[in-house]
C-alpha cells in the first residue's frame, strides 16, 4: 500500500503504463484507478511526462538495488549468472509485459527526449553492473564482454516479450557461461 498520494500515483501509473502503454494511458484513468484528485496529481507532477519520469526512476531504483544486492552477496561469477536467473523468474511472472525502459524508449523515440534518455541511462547502468563484476573477475576487456552479456540479456528479454516466456533467459545464461569460459572466468 502506498504511504503517500505521490507514491499511490506512481504505483498506479507504473502498473497502467506497464500493462497498457505510456501514450495509451491517460491521466484520467490514472486518477480514477488511484483515487487521487487531479489537483493532487498536479501538485506532485507538472505533466504526464514528469509522472512517467518518476515512474521510471522508481523502477530504476528497485532494479539497481537488486543488482547491487547480487554484487554484495555473491561471488562475482555467481552474481553475474544469477542476473540471468533473475531475468528467468521475471519473465515468468504472470503480469510480464516486457521491459518498462525499452517500452518507454520505443514510445518516446527521440533520443534527446528526457524519457528516452532516462531509459538509456538505466541500460547503461545495467551494463555497468556486468562491467563491475567482470572487473572483479579480472577478465580482459571487461567493457566489451559486459556489452556482449547485456546483448544476451536484452535479447532474451525482448524475445520473451515477443514469443511469450519460455527458456530464453536460461539459453542466454548458457551463452553467457560460454563467453565467460572463453574469457577464462
Amino acid at each position: 500500500m502506498a504511504s503517500s498520494k505521490r507514491e499511490q500515483l506512481i504505483t498506479t501509473a507504473q502498473e497502467l503504463f506497464y500493462r497498457v502503454g505510456y501514450h495509451a494511458t491517460g491521466i484520467d484513468r490514472i486518477l480514477a484507478e488511484s483515487g487521487v484528485a487531479k489537483m493532487t496529481l498536479y501538485k506532485h507532477f507538472r505533466s504526464k511526462d514528469e509522472l512517467i519520469l518518476a515512474v521510471l526512476a522508481a523502477r530504476q531504483q528497485v532494479m539497481l538495488e537488486q543488482l547491487q544486492a547480487l554484487r554484495l552477496n555473491l561471488p562475482p561469477r555467481e552474481a553475474l549468472l544469477a542476473t540471468f536467473d533473475g531475468l528467468h523468474a521475471w519473465i515468468h511472472q504472470e503480469d510480464f509485459c516486457g521491459c518498462s525502459f525499452i517500452n518507454a524508449a520505443a514510445e518516446f523515440q527521440a533520443r534527446e527526449h528526457p524519457i528516452h534518455r532516462q531509459a538509456a541511462q538505466v541500460k547503461a547502468e545495467f551494463a555497468d553492473h556486468f562491467r563491475q563484476l567482470l572487473q572483479a573477475m579480472a577478465v580482459a576487456q571487461p567493457q566489451q564482454l559486459a556489452n556482449q552479456l547485456q546483448f544476451l540479456l536484452e535479447g532474451a528479454l525482448s524475445m520473451a516479450h515477443l514469443q511469450g516466456p519460455a527458456d530464453q533467459a536460461q539459453e542466454a545464461k548458457a551463452a553467457a557461461e560460454a563467453l565467460l569460459a572463453l574469457a577464462g572466468a
